[in-house]
């Protein structure tokens, strides 16, 4: 079991992102077009309170809030290296979808991301005070993925958010 990284912990649910994609490699019914509304739990840490008491006031994350609805709603997810790109984009181009193209639409790298959306805040806002150590994405109510890990300069410092002394 992963152990939160720091003495004091918080969690935002954020849902109703519905979106469409496809997983053109899969030999299954998941490489046509189909869609979810997505939801994302995101869990945060702090060696300490902020002024206020919080690990993270929830009314800060607007930003990332804003980045979830420009990613997720009403839009269409491909790969990278889907083949059928070229139609996605001019698609896009004449208005018939909100076209994002990701690395790997999945869940698990969707998680992936954004926890690298969640530390990049963070780390620019609160200069190593707060990390997020854990995101669950959902697709529907039975199917999630879940990405955990501790930023590495979240682990270098002490609670100050200055780096550790070497002994």
């Amino acid at each position: 079991m992963f152990l939160p990284p720091a003495g004091f912990t918080c969690s935002k649910h954020f849902e109703g992102y519905p979106c469409c994609h496809r997983q053109w490699q899969h030999s299954g019914h998941c490489h046509f077009v189909h869609g979810y509304s997505r939801s994302f739990t995101f869990w945060f840490a702090a060696k300490q309170l902020d002024a206020c008491g919080f690990v993270v006031d929830f009314s800060s994350l607007r930003p990332l809030e804003k980045q979830l609805r420009d990613q997720f709603d009403h839009t269409f997810l491909v790969n990278q290296d889907d083949p059928l790109l070229e139609q996605w984009q001019s698609l896009h181009q004449q208005g018939a979808l909100d076209l994002r193209v990701m690395q790997n639409v999945g869940m698990e790298h969707t998680a992936q991301l954004l926890w690298n959306w969640a530390n990049e805040l963070l780390k620019k806002r609160d200069q190593g005070r707060t990390c997020c150590w854990k995101v669950e994405a959902r697709e529907n109510i039975s199917n999630e993925a879940t990405y955990f890990s501790v930023p590495h300069w979240f682990e270098s410092t002490n609670s100050g958010g200055q780096p550790f002394a070497s002994i």
